[in-house]
């Protein structure tokens, strides 16, 4: 059994695998990470590997603390990945990015795949039909575009998500909620329109924590899965040991 944690910059999310089917899944918030691990492991004791993606601020030595209980991966720039990385600065590339874009191509072979991942920022990652990583987007995630409108300005009010009741937002809020909403949105389809320009043969894969919210207000046809990182880091680090 393998045990993967993808870190983010809000809260950390787990599950556990067995081959490529995920027993359980798990999210709970950095401060919970040793406590909640050790909770898994109790009940999960046949896991082998602890494999971590992590963009956000968990120190390693948070998931060393586990080596006298099985093997501890951390994937990074070093690793080998399936499929040809072609970003400018690929250094610089997250590796949150990177494992998306592995499970991409692993589960989607021979596509042009575009991924969406709608998290604190929206990632755009696309992977042509001959495995070339070529880059793609970050821009503001719903939460950011909230805290923006709120932090930035004197009297606007900070507001959780919520579906605008119209386009037309007729209070404060509403517009708010209408501007936020259908701009998240319309960004997210004109990306898929231009790519759908230049490219064939393509499959969009939308994920992240607002995934679910967002598949049912998109135009165009996706295959949404709120775990596909998780997916991808299990997947990626079979292919590792598979091609190391």
């Amino acid at each position: 059994m393998i045990l993967t944690v993808d870190v983010g910059n809000t809260r950390i999310k787990a599950s556990v695998f067995e081959g490529n089917t995920a027993l359980e899944n798990f999210i709970f918030e950095k401060n919970e990470l040793e406590e909640k691990i050790q909770k898994i492991l109790k009940k999960f004791p046949n896991c082998s590997d602890l494999v971590v993606a992590s963009v956000g601020s968990i120190e390693k030595q948070s998931f060393l603390t586990f080596e006298n209980q099985l093997k501890v991966h951390f994937f990074s720039h070093e690793d080998v990945f399936p499929f040809h990385n072609k970003y400018a600065t690929p250094k610089t590339l997250g590796i949150d990015r990177m494992i998306l874009a592995a499970g991409a191509a692993l589960q989607f072979p021979k596509q042009n795949r575009l991924v969406i991942d709608a998290g604190t920022c929206i990632t755009y990652d696309f992977i042509d039909e001959n495995d070339n990583y070529l880059g793609g987007a970050i821009s503001p995630g719903l939460r950011l575009r909230y805290e923006s409108l709120h932090n930035f300005t004197a009297r606007l009010p900070l507001l959780t998500l919520e579906a605008p009741e119209t386009y037309i937002g007729n209070s404060t809020q509403q517009a708010i909620h209408s501007g936020v909403v259908n701009g998240f949105v319309y960004e997210i389809d004109g990306f898929i329109d231009e790519y759908r320009k230049e490219f064939l043969n393509f499959i969009i894969i939308l994920t992240g924590g607002d995934a679910d919210f967002l598949a049912k207000r998109l135009k165009n046809t996706i295959f949404a899965n709120s775990n596909f990182l998780l997916e991808s880091l299990n997947q990626t680090y079979q292919y590792k040991i598979d091609n190391d």
